[in-house]
């Protein structure tokens, strides 16, 4: 349900200049009837000047007339004369004069570090014109000597999450990832050499022959009875 465009102010009104009850005040208002009621009380709102919501055009003396009559009545809002604001459609971004001539240097930063974005949509971030954008792009600008690439966040032509939003918007549609970062790769370190553990494995026999005890000293001689006596 619609309701006047102040509220507290016109519940003052109504509760100084009408017989309606605190109920149906706080319905058309949207307030609460308790704080209706501390409004009659004096308790709130204490030297607020009330709003006509006749003159207004919120209300006719006619329906205040019925429910004055009739307490379970409820107030209708007449649909006012006055024009009411429309939806900015959509278009170009609007730029603060003061923030204007740093524009060149957001569409220099944006070519430069965002080139998957097109002129239409950098025209939508930054409020700024085709023409602009494509003199920057070929250098034909006429300041383009003092032109400095500035991202735009920066210079408070747009939020950071517009300018996220637009680049993931523009890639999306480019069908063109940015590659990562590339990282310093650190070489593992290598395992210490496992130690060599000892030979177990037998001895190779050779060809030489083993040598013996007659080899060495000589035939024994044979023990005769002279070295028995």
């Amino acid at each position: 349900m619609a309701q006047p465009l102040m509220p507290k102010a016109t519940a003052v009104w109504l509760v100084e200049n009408t017989a309606l009850s605190f109920d149906q005040i706080a319905d058309f208002v949207g307030l609460h009837e308790l704080e209706v009621q501390a409004i009659a009380d004096g308790e709130v709102a204490v030297g607020m000047q009330g709003a006509d919501p006749i003159a207004a055009g919120e209300l006719t003396q006619a329906e205040i007339d019925r429910c004055q009559k009739d307490p379970d009545a409820r107030l209708k809002i007449s649909k006012g004369t006055l024009p009411q604001p429309k939806m900015r459609g959509k278009g170009a971004r609007y730029t603060p004069v003061s923030k204007r001539q740093d524009r060149p240097d957001a569409i220099a930063w944006l070519l430069k570090h965002h080139p998957e974005m097109t002129d239409p949509q950098i025209s939508r971030l930054i409020g700024t014109t085709k023409p602009t954008i494509k003199s920057v792009r070929d250098r034909s600008h006429w300041n383009i000597s003092t032109i400095k690439p500035q991202s735009p966040v920066g210079l408070g032509l747009c939020s950071e999450a517009d300018l996220e939003k637009m680049v993931a918007i523009a890639r999306a549609k480019a069908g063109t990832t940015r590659a990562p970062a590339q990282t310093s790769v650190i070489a593992a370190p290598q395992a210490a050499p496992e130690p060599k553990l000892p030979d177990m494995s037998p001895p190779v026999k050779s060809n030489e022959p083993v040598p013996t005890v007659e080899s060495v000293f000589g035939p024994s001689k044979p023990k005769s009875d002279e070295d028995d006596a």
